[in-house]
């Protein structure tokens, strides 16, 4: 049974960074008015790197293909993506997004520590 509830637990936290990769490949010019909005410089550059964290650390959770390197890249971009978008605690909606990362954040500290589960390919490859 908990090889299901760890296939689960990553599919549900990879849903969100493929959704939002993806739906920056769809809009980018409005991606990158909105990090220039937030005050970022070279907002190609970062756009470029944010849709390959996204979907490629999304897709490693997915698969549980070095799962734990995925979720510690996605840790990592989460810090700052954090801090910078969701940093005024006046707008209350601001503030739940910026608990919903910390979530998020803990939800990959597990899956770095722990790592994918038995119902993934690094199982599979180890067997």
């Amino acid at each position: 049974m908990n090889q299901y509830i760890s296939l689960l637990s990553r599919v549900l936290i990879c849903i969100i960074f493929l959704m939002a990769g993806f739906g920056k490949i769809m809009d980018p010019l409005g991606t990158m008015k909105y990090m220039m909005a937030m005050g970022m410089p070279f907002t190609g550059f970062f756009l470029i790197c944010t849709i390959i964290i996204e979907i490629g650390g999304g897709l490693s959770l997915l698969l549980g293909y070095k799962a734990e390197w995925g979720a510690r890249a996605l840790f990592l971009f989460l810090i700052p993506v954090t801090l910078i978008f969701h940093h005024n605690f006046t707008d209350k909606m601001q503030m739940i997004l910026f608990l919903k990362n910390l979530a998020i954040l803990g939800a990959l500290l597990q899956v770095s520590i722990y790592g994918a589960g038995a119902l993934s390919l690094d199982s599979y490859k180890k067997q």
